[in-house]
């Protein structure tokens, strides 16, 4: 009897456990994209959309905030077969959300500042969630 009861109590810890884990991405939402854990160029734009570019104030994976979801700006560049790189130095146009484009001309005193190499990953890392 003792050994069903330690059989019932580990299967019953097993199936606890695993339901934590969906439980937990459920509340958080979508943690990383797999082209994130594997593509050392796309983790370097993750980074410097959450740090340096101070991206992530306005902008979300699948979530209009003040400005388009990531998922929106890199189904547009993909479809109008836009250069990225060239809007965020400030030489192109607002294709995505032109209300918007003031609000976001004050960023390029920051993305104008870094190198092609950082644009590039920023780029690689919204088409990671097309």
């Amino acid at each position: 009897m003792l050994r069903l009861q330690n059989l019932v109590f580990a299967l019953t810890f097993v199936l606890f456990l695993s339901c934590g884990k969906e439980k937990e991405q459920e509340f958080f939402g979508k943690q990383e994209t797999p082209e994130t854990t594997e593509n050392p160029i796309v983790t370097k734009g993750k980074e410097l959309f959450e740090g340096k570019g101070t991206c992530v104030a306005c902008h979300k994976p699948d979530v209009k905030v003040i400005g388009p979801s990531i998922s929106e700006i890199s189904k547009i560049y993909k479809e109008k077969n836009a250069n990225m790189v060239k809007f965020l130095k400030g030489e192109g146009e607002p294709i995505v959300d032109p209300s918007q484009y003031e609000v976001m001309k004050t960023n390029f005193s920051i993305t104008k500042n870094m190198s092609d190499e950082e644009l590039q990953a920023l780029e690689a890392y919204f088409y990671s969630f097309n």
